[in-house]
């Protein structure tokens, strides 16, 4: 468990409204950030795992340049571009991510979870649609920015094909993604 402390108070956008001076677990905040996509969250893990949230930034560029990333850098742990230029990536890169993130079964179960119960927060729903909606879909990750606007990454499987489609800047993302596993899997 990890204590929550002021460091949430630069934390905007999507939140789990969590409470200061409260304990949380890690693995709740994971839930939390893939779910419901929690910045408030994604502050916790960075502090916890990197120590700051700048030693957790150098670490994600560190991965991304061993996966291959070629044109991603990272600024801060969720991705806004609030304070800063947030994260600069291409939607190759983000599938380069999640095709290495699927190689994790923890990973796998947390993002394909419809509904979790959480220790400290009740009842969350994944805010990805087509977890609800699409019955190949095995997972994935929304957002929003403001330069990169709606973001999108899904995962689907049929008859043991894997597919990752990703959309930046895109206002019908969750159709685009269904019609685009349906034409690959045909």
């Amino acid at each position: 468990t990890t204590l929550v402390g002021n460091e949430i108070d630069n934390a905007v956008g999507s939140s789990l409204y969590l409470e200061k001076n409260t304990y949380v677990t890690i693995i709740e905040m994971v839930y939390g950030l893939l779910m419901r996509s929690g910045n408030d969250a994604s502050i916790i893990i960075a502090k916890t795992v990197g120590k700051t949230v700048e030693n957790f930034v150098e670490l994600m560029n560190k991965k991304a340049e061993e996966l291959g990333m070629q044109n991603t850098l990272f600024s801060n742990p969720n991705g806004l571009d609030i304070y800063d230029d947030g994260n600069i990536s291409t939607s190759y890169d983000m599938a380069l991510l999640m095709n290495y993130c699927m190689n994790n079964e923890l990973f796998k179960e947390i993002i394909s979870t419809k509904r979790y119960n959480s220790y400290c927060k009740g009842w969350w729903k994944n805010k990805h649609k087509l977890l609800h909606t699409y019955k190949y879909c095995t997972g994935g990750k929304t957002g929003y920015t403001k330069k990169a606007k709606r973001t999108l990454i899904t995962t689907a499987s049929k008859d043991n094909i894997d597919i990752i489609v990703v959309t930046l800047n895109c206002s019908n993302d969750f159709d685009i993604h269904e019609n685009l596993f349906e034409k690959y899997f045909n």
